[in-house]
């Protein structure tokens, strides 16, 4: 039987998977996460039922070749057998060009490396994983699957910023990320709920990188992330929605140059410059102290903020979705959240969150809350599948 390879990259995650590929949907062999790459990075392993978690030395992950590395080995001692006849890449933008998943030849290979100053905490991992899966498997099918392209469709007054056109035309856009999560949540939704899926739902994927976008009928009508992953929410180490005099204000007085201002904004905000404590919402919620909950509140503050301004493009709401790492797992960042919405005819369930139910909004909410873990490695798997069959 063929499998197929999932290589999921973040800013500091590596995310893999092995699959079957055979007549139904792609089924799961083996699914891993290296986390915290870089620092006290560690390996969870999903298999047949079974989880394991491997601890990393520094040496061992210091970077996102290294957590592939560790990835590779796990698989082919695990896994011996499998015979990879694809590969599939999340690469995070695609540009204008790619709407749809691409056979990742030398030519679009060498597009997409133009692209990193569009996306650069993530496309050099992602096409680093690209290359070390073309030495790994030379006769497997490369295949990439692009988080831009599920928002392509997006009306043109969600899709522009107020320049002159001529910027637009040359590709100063909004561009949205994070497709491959939302296009997995609007399939799942049309399986379990179709008739939320047809109407205005809100879905906040909130990790160490975090955005949310507004669908309708399953398609994205405007999301937080613009023409590259910084903007809209706070995240990490990202500053998330700023002022572009501050960075005016930064150049000219404080005599910043464009690799400070670049390393600010991606390395030194979001949570970690909100709190001076950590990047990670785990150890903040435990922290307790004035910045860490500082760091918190104001991260729900711009996520009840963005819901009030997707909820207008939609025309109102009818659910909001909670997927990511911090989405599926934080309950009292769901809880905050949803208590600033009650505006908006949400009626929170606070048991039925604390319990870590699917639902957490009470039977008689006008707005459903839902709690939806993502896979978008499946969603990969699927692209990588259909060029083996």
């Amino acid at each position: 039987m063929s499998h197929v390879l999932t290589l999921n990259a973040g800013s500091s995650s590596l995310k893999f998977g092995l699959f079957r590929v055979g007549t139904g949907d792609p089924e799961a062999e083996l699914t891993g996460l290296v986390e915290r790459i870089g620092g006290a990075a560690a390996m969870k392993l999903e298999q047949g039922g079974e989880t394991v978690r491997i601890d990393l030395s520094e040496t061992d992950a210091p970077s996102h070749a290294g957590a592939l590395s560790a990835a590779l080995a796990q698989i082919e001692a695990r896994c011996p057998e499998a015979r990879i006849g694809a590969v599939g890449h999340r690469i995070v933008h695609g540009g204008m060009t790619f709407g749809d998943p691409a056979e990742l030849t030398p030519e679009v290979i060498a597009h997409l490396e133009r692209l990193i100053p569009f996306a650069p905490l993530h496309q050099p991992h992602n096409l680093a994983g690209v290359q070390a899966a073309l030495a790994a498997f030379p006769k497997a099918r490369q295949v990439g699957c692009f988080d831009t392209a599920f928002h392509r469709g997006q009306p043109f007054v969600n899709d522009t910023y107020g320049l002159p056109k001529a910027f637009y035309n040359k590709g100063v856009r909004r561009y949205g990320f994070h497709g491959l999560s939302y296009d997995y949540i609007a399939g799942k939704l049309a399986e379990d709920a179709p008739d939320l899926a047809q109407g205005r739902v809100i879905v906040a994927h909130l990790g160490n990188g975090a955005s949310m976008c507004a669908m309708k009928g399953g398609t994205s009508v405007a999301s937080t992330m613009g023409f590259t992953a910084l903007d809209g929410l706070p995240m990490g180490t990202r500053v998330g929605q700023i002022d572009p005099g501050v960075l005016l204000y930064l150049m000219q007085q404080e005599g910043m140059s464009a690799d400070q201002i670049s390393d600010l904004l991606y390395s030194k905000s979001g949570l970690l410059g909100l709190s001076g404590v950590s990047r990670d919402m785990r150890t903040l919620l435990e922290d307790g102290s004035a910045p860490a909950s500082a760091a918190v509140d104001y991260f729900c503050h711009r996520i009840i903020r963005e819901t009030g301004s997707l909820a207008a493009a939609l025309g109102g709401l009818d659910a909001l979705v909670f997927t990511g790492g911090i989405g599926e797992n934080a309950a009292p960042i769901r809880a905050q959240v949803c208590a600033g919405l009650g505006w908006l005819g949400l009626d929170f369930d606070a048991a039925a969150n604390a319990a870590g139910r699917g639902r957490i909004s009470t039977e008689t909410s006008a707005v459903t809350a839902l709690v939806i873990p993502t896979n978008e490695e499946l969603v990969i798997a699927r692209a990588a599948a259909a060029v083996t069959c």
